[in-house]
């Protein structure tokens, strides 16, 4: 079963790398039926044929621990204390699933070799989840992917962010803006760093990308202006009515990339941000 799934994680689609042959829909689907055939879907933790994320491994790994990404402190649906709100602070940061077991596994998958199949399985849990466990999350909103760096994610073929967030936003009934951010230079891994250098490790990390405009458009509940000035000559302003930004990534740990990223929304005027991972 070990066996049948590293196979299968190194089918990667969408993208392919760029020594694979790229296949039109059609003909990936017959492919992934013959994989199918071949090679038995199984779960990435307990090697049982239910999926690769089946519900017993799912059921054994703990809820998030929700905390205060300002003083990272226990906090209700991890919400910013009042007490420790800024200006600049974002809303809240909700994680579902504590980072290991099988979540973790699919995780890493997605993370170093997509596997689309893996991506689709554990949108869909989540959304899930999500749905039966946070009620407060706003119906209408804008999913913004946590952005790579443009060499790292050329290096990779993939932004794990990006594919899982644009499931996410689909099944959720979000407006999807893949674009709206961008990373502006090269970053050590938060894994790898400790304390104060997280933070200044992502000073001016983000920005707008060039071409967009944010205007203030009221609050949470009335949405904000996107202006794609590249895309208008007419320089008008299209509306979405949408009530919320939420930044998505696949792993929280002390918060600082969603609290760096939420700066830049809120210094062009969005009102209302939540940070949206699958685990932490």
């Amino acid at each position: 079963m070990i066996v049948n799934n590293a196979f299968r994680t190194r089918v990667q689609f969408p993208p392919s790398p760029p020594n694979l042959i790229k296949l039109d829909s059609g003909s990936w689907l017959f492919f992934m039926g013959v994989i199918d055939l071949l090679f038995p879907i199984s779960c990435l933790e307990c090697g049982k044929g239910e999926g690769y994320i089946c519900n017993d491994c799912l059921s054994k790994i703990p809820k998030a621990k929700l905390f205060c990404v300002e003083c990272h402190r226990s906090s209700i649906d991890g919400a910013t204390h009042t007490k420790c709100r800024k200006v600049r602070s974002i809303d809240f940061a909700y994680s579902s699933w504590d980072y290991s077991g099988v979540v973790r596994k699919a995780i890493l998958k997605l993370k170093y070799n997509f596997a689309y199949k893996i991506a689709e399985e554990l949108a869909e849990k989540f959304v899930e989840k999500v749905k039966r466990d946070v009620p407060i999350l706003p119906k209408e909103a804008i999913l913004v992917p946590i952005p790579l760096y443009k060499l790292r994610e050329n290096w990779r073929g993939f932004n794990q962010a990006e594919e899982l967030g644009k499931m996410t936003a689909k099944k959720m009934g979000w407006v999807y803006e893949p674009d709206l951010l961008i990373r502006n230079k090269k970053t050590t891994p938060q894994t790898e760093l400790k304390g104060k250098e997280r933070s200044s490790n992502l000073l001016g990390a983000f920005s707008i990308k060039k071409g967009y405009e944010l205007r203030e458009y009221g609050v949470c509940g009335k949405g904000f202006e996107a202006n794609k000035l590249k895309n208008d000559p007419h320089n008008s302003f299209s509306t979405i009515h949408n009530s919320c930004v939420i930044l998505f990534d696949d792993v929280l740990t002390t918060g600082s990339t969603l609290k760096e990223a939420c700066k830049v929304l809120k210094r062009k005027g969005v009102k209302n941000v939540w940070g949206l991972t699958i685990a932490a």
